[in-house]
């Protein structure tokens, strides 16, 4: 009974997570769309997001918003899960990937959902660990 009880809980979590993930996802699209990008790459952009949401939710085990990521689970998902899983990655889109993931994090900081800290240290992981996940993917 207590695993059948376990496996409800955390299927409750990922649920209580998915529908808090989507206001900030939708806000995301709004301020992008605000910006005057095109519409494709709005989509792609809130496409990525969304799976770094579900890699949060899960491949990462973590059960965290995605205003409660971290610079480490950025880097795990680009250095780690992304290049090995994804058949369909390439440098190419690893970099909008890179591209996605900044703008997210400015984006959550400009809106009050993440602190200044967080967003410094994924900028400077994206800075300086681009070579890494640009190299992996190309592997």
């Amino acid at each position: 009974m207590r695993e059948a009880d376990d496996a409800q809980t955390y299927e409750q979590g990922v649920h209580t997570i998915h529908l808090a993930n989507q206001p900030i996802l939708d806000g995301f699209e709004h301020a992008l769309r605000q910006s005057g990008l095109s519409e494709h790459t709005i989509k792609t952009h809130v496409d990525n997001i969304g799976f770094f949401g579900r890699y949060l939710l899960w491949y990462g085990y973590s059960l965290r918003r995605l205003d409660e990521a971290t610079e480490g689970d950025v880097y795990d998902f680009l250095e780690d899960w992304f290049p090995r899983k994804a058949l369909w990655a390439s440098v190419a889109s690893m970099k909008v990937y890179l591209a996605s993931c900044k703008k997210f994090f400015q984006w959550m900081e400009a809106s009050g959902l993440v602190s200044s800290q967080t967003v410094e240290d994924v900028l400077a992981t994206l800075k300086d660990s681009r070579t890494l996940f640009l190299r992996k993917v190309a592997e």
